[in-house]
């Protein structure tokens, strides 16, 4: 049980990124995020599997350029390697955003291969973000990791298992390192979004009227949110307030939110042509 006389909120001192490394950054909420970021005034390192799209989006919002796989150790490796040479004058990585994911599409029907891809990409890279990262910020007693989930990593997403259980992941990763680290320095948040303007919410298919529901942002607009959740520590960056109030429905009554998941896939069943 959590200890009532020590506070969880305001340990320590919150201070504005001078340096942010953003992967998934070629395009949609991680191009939002580091060009918000640019903005201000922090240096930034973008990251990005298409390297086409990653030298135009870092020439349009004056960042620096690593391609690469940001899911593999090797990959993680090389562009904190690459990002501590690029900030050596200020010092080091103050925030790392782990933006980078993919969906499946895929249920029960998913094979070990969809599993592994989900997994490497959606958590593991977030994982191995943290195993590099963590360490170096303890020496220097500061630092902010940024964990792009989605709403679904605090509810469900009907019609995409992989994706569920992986962003189920990213939210209980951030909840642990805070939980772990909070009081030594470490900023951790995860940002769980519902439907968002971007190239996933294009091939939800179906599933798109659910999760814009509640309204469709575009990719600069959670970019803000996420901008103003760096001005604190709360560890859910809820850019959908309507999310906060699912979350706490589901918490007070699981099996009456299962029910209405159950109903609304029944729906999505009668809807398929």
């Amino acid at each position: 049980m959590p200890d009532r006389e020590t506070p969880s909120r305001g340990v320590h001192e919150v201070r504005p990124p001078r340096t942010a490394v953003v992967t998934g950054a070629a395009r949609g909420i991680g191009r939002a995020i580091a060009a918000r970021l640019a903005v201000e005034g922090v240096r930034v390192v973008v990251n990005d599997v298409d390297a086409d799209a990653l030298e135009q989006t870092a020439a349009e919002i004056g960042a620096r350029p690593v391609a690469g796989d940001a899911a593999s150790t090797v990959g993680v490796d090389r562009l904190v390697d690459r990002a501590l040479d690029e900030f050596r004058d200020l010092g080091g990585i103050d925030l790392f955003v782990a933006n980078a994911g993919i969906t499946s599409g895929a249920g029960l029907d998913a094979d070990d291969d969809d599993w592994a891809r989900l997994l490497e990409v959606n958590l593991l890279s977030q994982v191995r973000a943290a195993r590099r990262l963590v360490p170096l910020w303890l020496e220097s007693g500061a630092g902010r990791l940024v964990l792009t989930a989605s709403a679904a990593g605090l509810l469900t997403m009907l019609g995409d298992l992989p994706y569920s259980v992986s962003k189920h992941g990213s939210v209980a990763l951030a909840e642990w390192l805070a939980a772990t680290y909070r009081h030594r320095g470490i900023v951790v948040q995860a940002v769980c979004p519902l439907g968002v303007d971007t190239r996933i919410l294009g091939a939800a298919g179906p599933l798109k009227d659910l999760l814009t529901r509640d309204g469709t942002l575009s990719p600069e607009e959670v970019a803000e949110s996420v901008w103003q959740a760096l001005q604190g520590d709360s560890v859910h960056i809820l850019p959908h307030p309507s999310v906060r109030q699912y979350y706490a429905g589901r918490a007070a009554d699981p099996d009456a939110w299962l029910g209405g998941m159950s109903r609304i896939q029944q729906r999505l069943e009668r809807e398929q042509p």
